[in-house]
Order: C-alpha cells, then structure tokens, then sequence
C-alpha cells in the first residue's frame, strides 16, 4: 500500500483536497479530526494532568487549553509531547487497517507534516497550494481570525516555496474546483499504475 501525505499551510485548500480523495474511495485519516477525537478521550486525562483545569465533563475545552499554552513556548511543547504520539498512533492504527482492508493507497492529512518530521512516515507527499493573496483572501474570512493571528500562524509554518519544493506533488487549488479535482484523479491513477493496482479501493 502507497501512503501519500497530504498538507500545505493554513488556507491552502487541504481539508478541500482530502474530500476529493476521499470522495473517489481513497481512505483518509485526518489529524486534526484525530486531536478532536482523542481532547475527549484518551488525550484529556493526559491534558488536565499537565494543565489542571482545562477539561470540562472529561472533554478538553479547546477555548481553556488555548488560554494556557498560547504564546508560553514551554506549555506548547508539553501539549505536542502528549498529542503528537497518540496522533501518530491513531494514524498507525488507521493503515493498518487500510492495509488489512487490501487498499492500495491511503492518504494521511498531516497539516504540519514538514515542521513535524512527518516525512519519513508516507512514502509521496502532496502540498496543496494557491496565491499569496488568495491564502490571506481566505484565512482572513474565517470567524475570529486577525492579521496578527494570521501572521503568527505563518511564522511558525514552513514557507509555501519551501513545502512546494520538498512536495512529489503540488496541487494547485487557486484555479477553481475541477482544476484541484483533476489533480488529484491524476495523483491517484499515477499511484495506482505505480502500485500495480488496477482498482482504486
């Protein structure tokens, strides 16, 4: 089985390019859906010990947590020490799965794969991208988000060029929804030919 690792910067179109997949029958894991998963289960005990105070009714209060970690460094690293595991574990679990269920490609949504070492875990990477200003055009709709917000998130992301670069493959979803959606189906018949596969699960 091909993994294929999907990510690219905040506001790139990545949660866009991982229902196109999804929607041509290629399993998908998504880690931030993964995150919100285990803040209300296996992760909150693990949390409130390291942040007392930030669970409600045993579920992570994601507004509280924020509070805490947001700008202290130290905090930060702590949470990513608890989740980045049990993420990754969920992921394993997940391919494994696909593996059993005789998929010839999965596709793991890892938004920070690059800044997390996630490399070395999908054997093809795929960066979704699109313009500077279309990026900002779309970031800056989402509710309660700022420029400062904005700009503190790109600060901590490795740049567009740089993902671009380090990509197999770039999916370009500035140029409307069929333009992204034909890259995609040519990703995956490009990988299915390369699998020695003839279906596409």
């Amino acid at each position: 089985m091909i993994v294929l690792g999907l990510t690219g910067s905040i506001g790139m179109g990545k949660s866009t390019a991982a229902k196109m997949f999804r929607e041509t029958g290629v399993p998908v894991h998504d880690s931030d859906e993964a995150v919100h998963r285990l803040y209300a289960g296996a992760a909150a005990p693990l949390i409130e010990a390291a942040f007392p105070g930030v669970t409600r009714y045993g579920t992570v209060d994601r507004a509280l947590l924020s509070q805490r970690v947001l700008g202290d460094a130290a905090a930060l690293k702590t949470l990513e020490g608890i989740i980045h595991p049990l993420v990754r574990a969920d992921a394993d679990a997940f391919l494994a799965r696909q593996r059993d269920a005789g998929k010839p490609l999965s596709v793991l949504d890892i938004p920070l794969l690059f800044e997390t070492g996630g490399r070395d875990r999908v054997d093809k990477v795929v960066v979704v991208s699109a313009s500077a200003e279309q990026q900002r055009g779309r970031v800056l709709a989402r509710p309660g988000m700022t420029e400062e917000k904005f700009e503190s998130i790109l600060a901590k992301q490795v740049p567009d060029a740089e993902k671009r670069r380090l990509a197999d493959y770039v999916v370009d979803t500035g140029s409307g929804f069929d333009v992204t959606r034909e890259a995609i189906r040519a990703i995956i018949a490009e990988l299915s030919g390369e699998n020695g596969s003839n279906h596409a699960g």
